[in-house]
This record gives C-alpha cells, sequence and structure tokens, in this order.
C-alpha cells in the first residue's frame, strides 16, 4: 500500500509526462500476479513490472534488505528513474524512508528540459 500513492499520483499526471514525450514505467519486487491485481485494483494504464529476485533493483540501490528490521524481507525502495533519449539515466531519486513521496514537480521539470 506504501506505493500505492505514488503510482496512482502517476497515473493521475499521466497525460502530463506523455505530453512531455516520457513513458511511464513501475518496476516492483512483488509476483507478476500480485502487479497484475494492484494494476487493475488501481486502474493503472502504464506497465507494472516485476523483479521479483531483486535483480534490477539492486543494480540501482533501489533495495531495503532487512525492511522494517524483519530479517529477510527486502522490498523495493521509492525510487524514480528518468532515462533519456540516449538510453542514459539523466535523472535518479530514491528514498531510503518509504513514507517520502518523490518530488512530483521536480520530475516534471527535469522532464521539460530534456
Amino acid at each position: 500500500i506504501v506505493c500505492q500513492k505514488e503510482l496512482c499520483t502517476f497515473r493521475d499526471s499521466l497525460a502530463n509526462f506523455e505530453s512531455l514525450n516520457a513513458t511511464i514505467l513501475g518496476i516492483s519486487m512483488d509476483s507478476p500476479f500480485a502487479n497484475k491485481a494492484f494494476k487493475e485494483q488501481n486502474s493503472l494504464s502504464f506497465q507494472l513490472l516485476s523483479d521479483i529476485g531483486g535483480e534490477v533493483s539492486g543494480k540501482y540501490g533501489g533495495v531495503h534488505q532487512d525492511f522494517a528490521g524483519v530479517r529477510g524481507l527486502t522490498v523495493s525502495k521509492r525510487a524514480v528513474f528518468i532515462v533519456n533519449k540516449d538510453g542514459k539515466i539523466s535523472y535518479t531519486w530514491v528514498s531510503d524512508d518509504p513514507r517520502v513521496e518523490p518530488d512530483y514537480t521536480e520530475i516534471s521539470n527535469h522532464l521539460k528540459k530534456i
């Protein structure tokens, strides 16, 4: 549920991001089945990908190990990456605090510049 507000904010702002030629992709360490249910329950129209083993998330510093003090519980961190037209990451935001959301205005402003 922590990510629900963030992903729904991107859903509600999708037209704005699309007008900036951006494509939204969500990724989590949940199973494809859980992501499918989450996507349907929240009417997400963008792809929600599964990184069930955390391989991709781990490469970009996006994994909480032993989350909330629970040994062995590994979950995705809140993170935003913007990949420019050259395929390079031009913006990175990763939060160690799952209660903190990204600055959506900052993301939009960055997209306007690239």
